[in-house]
């Protein structure tokens, strides 16, 4: 497995080959700079940490941070995140990973947060149908309704729908092609929508569940 991180830069469409319009979004991937590898006999796993977004003000980074990244003499990175890997004899410590990771044509997972939509209501949340838009129910057109029954269960199980705050979580989109690889940039084209909102980081993997 192969991956590496990115801020999402927006949307945008590109023009095939073939005359085709192709919905894309702009990646602004890497460059990545291997923090740390983890092997079985230390860690019990193996694993390489990347970090991103090379900044030169200490005071964006934790002190244990700082001093993860000056034991290396690596760059003052603000994020660092884990990717586990089976063969880790390729890489080493400072070794700089780019978008060329990846070629045209080629299938990623891309996991991100996705967009805060703060409290809702059931009928944005979970697309709830409301009350009915007649007799006299002027003020239960988007009221969840019943919950739960007075007898038995006598009270609301757990994981009931219902209003509550929405998005703000992590959401993985599979099987995106990648449309386009500019290395010199650190830019990545992949195919539809990623979540997150501009500006936000992007874990890209090889993709998992291609077929």
């Amino acid at each position: 497995m192969k991956g590496i991180l990115g801020r999402k830069v927006g949307m945008t469409q590109l023009l095939t080959a073939r005359g085709e319009v192709v919905p894309v979004t702009i990646i602004e991937a890497g460059p990545c700079f291997v923090t740390q590898i983890k092997t079985l006999e230390t860690d019990g796993y193996t694993a390489i940490q990347l970090g991103f977004d090379e900044t030169d003000k200490a005071r964006r980074l934790t002190k244990g941070q700082l001093g993860h990244l000056r034991k290396k003499s690596l760059p003052m990175l603000r994020t660092l995140r884990e990717f586990r890997l089976k063969n880790i004899e390729d890489y080493q410590i400072g070794q700089k990973i780019l978008a060329d990771v990846f070629l045209a044509r080629e299938r990623v997972d891309v996991a991100g947060i996705s967009k805060g939509r703060g409290f809702q209501g059931g009928v944005k949340r979970h697309g709830f149908r409301g009350g009915p838009r007649t007799h006299g129910q002027s003020d239960r057109l988007r009221a969840p309704g019943a919950s739960s029954s007075g007898t038995t269960p006598g009270r609301l199980y757990k994981g009931k729908r219902m209003a509550g705050h929405m998005g703000n979580v992590p959401v993985t989109v599979s099987n995106l092609w990648v449309v386009l690889v500019d290395p010199e940039r650190n830019l990545l084209a992949v195919r539809g929508a990623v979540p997150g909102p501009r500006g936000g980081l992007l874990r890209i993997t090889e993709a998992r569940k291609q077929g």
